[in-house]
């Protein structure tokens, strides 16, 4: 498969560009990853989120552990070609891996971080290692 459309990516020094996943029915963000170029290239190839993990310094199917893949509906890069946005169908319904929907779960209120959304599943139950 031809690959020139990865070199319109304007990646990072460390080889990686931000990827936001938005809810392909809902519209709404899920999360913020990362992904370097083999991870992209899985993604097409496999339509589903593949990423790479910053702090596992390895690529992350999502929903690997957990179960909550994200089949990828449609792939967009902004105009600046330094993001990426997937729109996703989030399988299980639970995207972060405190057992909530959504990662954007505070919400600024007076000054504090206030937790707005609820836990769907106890994580200890998602990840059981």
């Amino acid at each position: 498969m031809n690959t020139d459309w990865l070199d319109e990516i304007k990646w990072t020094e460390d080889g990686l560009v931000p990827v936001i996943a938005q809810e392909s029915d809902s519209g709404k963000v899920l999360m913020l990853a990362w992904m370097n170029r083999e991870a992209l290239q899985l993604t097409v190839a496999e339509s589903r989120a593949i990423y790479w993990s910053r702090s596992r310094r390895r690529l992350w199917r999502k929903g690997e552990e957990s179960g909550h893949v994200q089949v990828v509906r449609d792939i967009r890069l902004d105009c600046d070609n330094d993001v990426i946005l997937l729109q996703v169908e989030q399988k299980g319904g639970i995207a972060c891996h405190t057992g909530r929907h959504n990662c954007f779960f505070q919400q600024l209120q007076d000054g504090k971080w206030v937790t707005v959304e609820p836990v769907i599943k106890d994580p200890d139950a998602i990840y059981q290692k």
